[in-house]
């Protein structure tokens, strides 16, 4: 018999996280615990709700009590857990925390890493990451830059919108020339030509270096990504336009590449098949993160030998970080064991 226990964790925030669609100065993530009844093996994952996908910790909460009256508690081998979530599904970030800890236990009883026993190369002793910088007053960017250091990362991450993208592009540039961006407008375009044109103007801008250009469009949009493709001069990433499936044929005619997060594919196997699709159809592959705990990060560089592109700060963001199981130095972050 496993016992399984969920807990909500509200995490303050160090600032304004504000993005596209929405702001906050905190977040409820959850974390779920799991161990047998002598407690020899434990296994963690934590579970990070987005209301883009109609997450919350309520619901999450109501999907876990739901999932322990149809048997949670008796599973006794991973294909039965999944099983059992593929006649219950729930959240994408729930299932992704119960995969996760019932993988991270499995891992501990057979004296495996969760590379290893997922099949995958380790991570290197250290992974660059990106750092993101929220919407914010054009004004405020140098300082903020500033007091976060944000220069010490290989790449910075700008969240843009239409109203304010140009300007904080300016500032950040004027603030650090030549540095690396990845621009995310987070579904705030609806036309791309607007897009374009927004694209033809920021890049007059002296001393801007763009990697990527990260889903700037609805999901919906597909017609204008393939429109898009062709005449962007930054490689085009989904993200939320790849969640736990995709047309991947489809998604290569829209994209250059993909932003897997394993809290929108609902799991590690899951996630390794995405990245396999997206290598499968020529893309360039990126991993990606919510807001999430160093628990949550921790999961994620597992599988982060598998992309290109690391965008893993959501823990550097909180207040007070619980767990401490990653670290972070000089833009690259090391994982401790769990």
């Amino acid at each position: 018999m496993l016992i399984w226990t969920l807990t909500p964790l509200l995490l303050p925030l160090r600032y304004t996280w504000k993005i596209a669609r929405n702001a906050s100065d905190s977040k409820t993530n959850l974390l779920v615990q799991l161990t047998d009844a002598k407690g020899e093996y434990q296994g963690r994952g934590e579970a990070a709700p987005n209301v883009r996908y109609g997450e919350s910790p309520e619901r999450l909460m109501q999907e876990f009590e739901q999932l322990l009256a149809a048997g949670l508690s008796r599973v006794g081998s991973l294909a039965e857990l999944e099983a059992l979530l593929a006649a219950y599904p729930p959240a994408h970030a729930l299932r992704f925390a119960l995969e996760s800890a019932y993988l991270h236990r499995e891992a501990a009883q057979r004296g495996l890493t969760v590379p290893a026993l997922l099949g995958v190369s380790a991570p290197a002793a250290r992974t660059p990451t990106a750092f993101s910088l929220p919407i914010m007053d054009p004004g405020a960017v140098a300082g903020f830059m500033q007091e976060q250091d944000m220069r010490r990362f290989p790449l910075l991450k700008i969240k843009v919108n239409q109203e304010s993208g140009y300007e904080l592009l300016r500032e950040v540039v004027r603030a650090a020339p030549g540095h690396p961006l990845l621009i995310d407008g987070n579904e705030s375009w609806t036309d791309a030509d607007a897009l374009l044109h927004f694209l033809e103007k920021i890049g007059q801008l002296p001393g801007l270096r763009v990697r990527l250009l990260e889903q700037p469009l609805p999901a919906a949009c597909t017609t204008d990504y393939e429109y898009l493709r062709p005449r962007t001069p930054y490689p085009l990433f989904a993200d939320e336009s790849v969640t736990d499936t995709a047309d991947f044929a489809a998604i290569a005619r829209q994209f250059h590449g993909v932003n897997m997060k394993l809290m929108k594919a609902g799991g590690y196997h899951n996630g390794l098949r995405l990245f396999a699709q997206t290598r499968a159809h020529g893309l360039q592959t990126m991993l990606g993160c919510m807001v999430e705990t160093s628990l949550g990060i921790w999961s994620a560089l597992q599988v982060s030998a598998l992309a290109d592109v690391c965008d893993l700060d959501g823990f550097l963001i909180l207040r007070d970080e619980p767990f401490g199981l990653v670290h972070e130095q000089d833009g690259e972050l090391e994982i401790v064991e769990l």
